[in-house]
């Protein structure tokens, strides 16, 4: 039996196909493995995008005005004052005496001239004068001259001072004084006897 013996110092002259298909083999893999570590290095020093801030919320306060309805007092009740009866007979026949004002006042003017009717009119004022004289003593409630600016603070009387025109809002008016007012400062009417009607303000009148 022959015995076989490699000498391994033996260099290979030649390159069969075997030996060239490992070499790119190996080639590929090395170049595979120098990619990857270029990627990975790449990627390790790429700057990390800044996330972009969250949006600000702006919350917005509703302020809702609420109307507060407040339950007014109830008004006092009106009283009213019945006026007297006899004062007001009495007076009426007192003009009608000085006066003759009922007779005036019922008689139908339409038949009378502007000339006749202003010559009566003046026997009537004359009558009503010396009556108002008489029992009454009147004052103008405003002293101050018709034509003038007067200005009316808040609380002013609103009998003794009536607004007319274009009247708004609150006070203080301030206005022209129209008309300076009147305004009974004393009274005196003659006493009524017993048994006397004042309803009957001119008796009948009969002729004998």
């Amino acid at each position: 039996m022959n015995n076989f013996a490699i000498d391994l110092s033996l260099r290979p002259t030649t390159f069969d196909l075997w030996h060239v298909c490992l070499a790119g083999t190996v080639l590929g893999l090395f170049l595979l493995v120098i990619v990857l570590l270029i990627v990975l290095v790449l990627r390790r020093n790429k700057p990390v995008a800044a996330i972009p801030p969250a949006p600000e919320i702006k919350v917005v306060e509703k302020i809702v005005e609420v109307e507060k309805i407040v339950q007014l007092p109830a008004p006092e009740p009106v009283i009213l004052k019945e006026a007297s009866a006899d004062a007001a007979l009495q007076l009426l026949g007192l003009l009608q005496k000085e006066a003759r004002f009922a007779d005036f006042i019922q008689e139908d003017m339409s038949a009378y001239s502007d000339t006749d009717i202003g010559a009566a009119a003046r026997i009537v004022h004359q009558g009503c004068r010396k009556v108002i004289a008489e029992h009454f003593t009147l004052s103008p409630v405003s002293q101050d001259q018709e034509g003038s600016r007067v200005t009316l603070t808040a609380g002013f009387d609103a009998n003794a001072f009536r607004l007319i025109g274009n009247v708004t809002g609150q006070p203080p008016f301030s206005g022209t004084l129209v008309h300076k007012g009147w305004q009974v400062t004393a009274m005196q009417l003659p006493k009524l006897t017993e048994g006397s009607n004042p309803a009957i303000i001119a008796a009948a009148e009969v002729e004998l």
